[in-house]
């Protein structure tokens, strides 16, 4: 009998890189929740990718400030959306090319979002202390599963999908008030659109047409085997 606790082990060995990120930026929240106001500034500008912080060392804000979030009661909404987006694109995709579509999507965002920060501010259309502005989050790796967990969906499903996630990360570049984080976002969404050659090989999920005479209904078939040389890979 399978229980609910195979049930979740199973779950979280077939995504392994989304809940090892997951748990890091648990133990960081906590850093973070229990750090004092004066030590909290100071990690949280530390470990940012902002202006300042590509300029004097640009690899290493790169990755740290993909394992920190600003605030931590938001680690709950964090966690649903890692099991909802990453860990089902990881299980479909497998580590390594949901590894790839993530990261990828976090640098083109950070540098194209910081490098249209700094344009503004040699126009004098924002001030210069932005260069210093906390730039931390995981927000721009979650767009990137969202753009291309749409071809895990058959069609005509993935329209509707896609359609929700273009409104929901386009609207804010079209509305006024475009922040440069917005911008980032739309820039992963479309890196994760762009990652569609990854998904070849993989089927969709969704439904299917069975014999004449019998119900339409979801195809077992549709969902991949997960690649048992998987098993043993080691996470990000």
């Amino acid at each position: 009998m399978v229980t609910a606790a195979d049930r979740i082990r199973r779950w979280v060995c077939s995504s392994p890189g989304t809940h090892i990120w997951l748990l890091i930026i648990g133990i960081t929240s906590l850093v973070i929740a229990a750090a004092s106001e004066g030590l909290e500034t100071f990690l949280l500008h530390r470990t940012s990718s902002n202006i300042h912080a590509l300029t004097k060392h640009p690899l290493q804000s790169l990755l740290i400030s993909g394992f920190w979030i600003e605030s931590p009661s938001s680690f709950l909404l964090y966690a649903v959306l890692f099991e909802v987006f990453h860990a089902n694109v990881e299980r479909w995709l497998g580590t390594l090319r949901w590894l790839v579509t993530v990261a990828v999507a976090h640098v083109a965002a950070t540098l194209i979002s910081q490098e249209v920060l700094l344009l503004s501010i040699q126009e004098h259309a924002v001030p210069r202390s932005m260069k210093h502005v906390v730039d931390i989050g995981v927000s721009y790796g979650l767009a990137a599963s969202a753009g291309v967990l749409a071809y895990r969906l058959a069609r005509p499903w993935r329209w509707p999908y896609l359609l929700a996630v273009t409104l929901f990360f386009g609207l804010p570049l079209v509305t006024g008030g475009t922040t440069y984080t917005d911008l980032g976002h739309a820039i992963s969404v479309a890196v994760g659109l762009a990652c569609r050659p990854l998904a070849r090989g993989r089927s969709p999920w969704g439904p299917v047409r069975w014999p004449r005479g019998q119900p339409v209904g979801v195809s077992r078939r549709a969902a991949p085997e997960r690649p048992r040389s998987r098993r043993s890979r080691s996470s990000p």
